[in-house]
């Protein structure tokens, strides 16, 4: 049991590597950068649920529920901001971004 639980941290771990890769490596699309984050925080669900299971808890269950309920809506908000962007400017560009702020 102690094997699975080693075999899946080492998933989740290759997991939060790459989404914080893409966000430092990709700088110029915000839909990659989207992607990267919900690559973490699926990651950060990985933990949690392997925690769960491996101490008989449910409590890990049910935070993992709450980070996907979070991460959805994050993803429509981050979707719906871009989508609007791109209709008033035509073009998605990040380094432009800096002109919406308030």
């Amino acid at each position: 049991k102690k094997v699975m639980l080693l075999d899946f941290l080492f998933i989740s771990f290759i997991l939060f590597l790459l989404g914080v890769l893409g966000i430092i490596l990709n700088r110029k699309n915000i839909i990659l950068i989207l992607i990267a984050i919900e690559l973490i925080l699926l990651a950060v669900n990985l933990n949690f649920i392997v925690f769960s299971v491996f101490l008989d808890d449910l409590l890990g269950q049910v935070f993992s529920l709450l980070i996907l309920t979070i991460a959805a809506a994050e993803s429509a908000v981050g979707l719906a901001i871009v989508v609007i962007y791109y209709r008033v400017r035509g073009r998605i560009l990040i380094e432009n971004l800096a002109v919406i702020r308030g």
